[in-house]
């Protein structure tokens, strides 16, 4: 799928379109964090890589704390890069600093609403900061403005699922993606539509 993110397993590929590298994929995925019993990856669910993407920092926390103020003091004279807030959000994003990711990854989609990136990792962090409907939200935003959004999809039908208990809507969500994907795979290598046909 594509490269690690600190603190997150099974990672996906994406392309961000509003700043750092981007990195393509046939299919992109991206599990987010749920304190939930997993059906098919025996376990809680975790986030992989995000669609956002941002150099990882050296020298652990510390290298972590020194980028943010960095891009922070970036944005004292930027206030309207769209890539330093989504750079920002990526580093609190890396440190499970969800309020904090909130309120950058808002700023750049404010600047720029139509990133379905940036937009599915703000859905991502409502979901880990306890707040699944505007997780959901979100990932439709994404979805809307790019509707081929593999990402959003699939992580709309976790929420759904696992957060709000609403599987048929969850089924919904991945049967979109497999109609677009056929070849759409879980980040354990498993079928999308094997995993439909398993949980219907």
């Amino acid at each position: 799928m594509g490269k690690k993110r600190k603190g997150r397993k099974s990672p996906a590929k994406g392309k961000h379109s509003s700043g750092g590298s981007g990195k393509n994929s046939n299919m992109v995925i991206v599990v987010i964090a749920a304190l939930a019993v997993g059906l098919f990856f025996g376990g809680v669910f975790m986030p992989a890589l995000k669609d956002s993407s941002t150099p990882q920092a050296t020298g652990g926390s510390a290298g972590f704390a020194q980028q943010i103020e960095e891009t922070k003091k970036l944005l004292e004279s930027q206030p309207g890069s769209v890539n330093l807030w989504t750079k920002l959000g990526n580093l609190y994003f890396d440190t499970d600093q969800y309020a904090n990711a909130i309120d950058a990854y808002s700023k750049s989609v404010a600047l720029d609403p139509e990133n379905a990136h940036v937009l599915t990792d703000l859905g991502v962090m409502y979901r880990r900061s306890g707040n699944p409907q505007k997780a959901v939200d979100n990932f439709d935003k994404a979805i809307l403005v790019s509707p081929t959004h593999e990402t959003a999809r699939f992580n709309k039908g976790i929420v759904l699922y696992y957060d709000l208990k609403d599987k048929a809507g969850a089924l919904q969500a991945w049967n979109g993606l497999v109609q677009m994907n056929p070849g759409a795979r879980t980040p354990n290598g498993k079928l999308v539509k094997d995993m439909i046909r398993d949980m219907s």
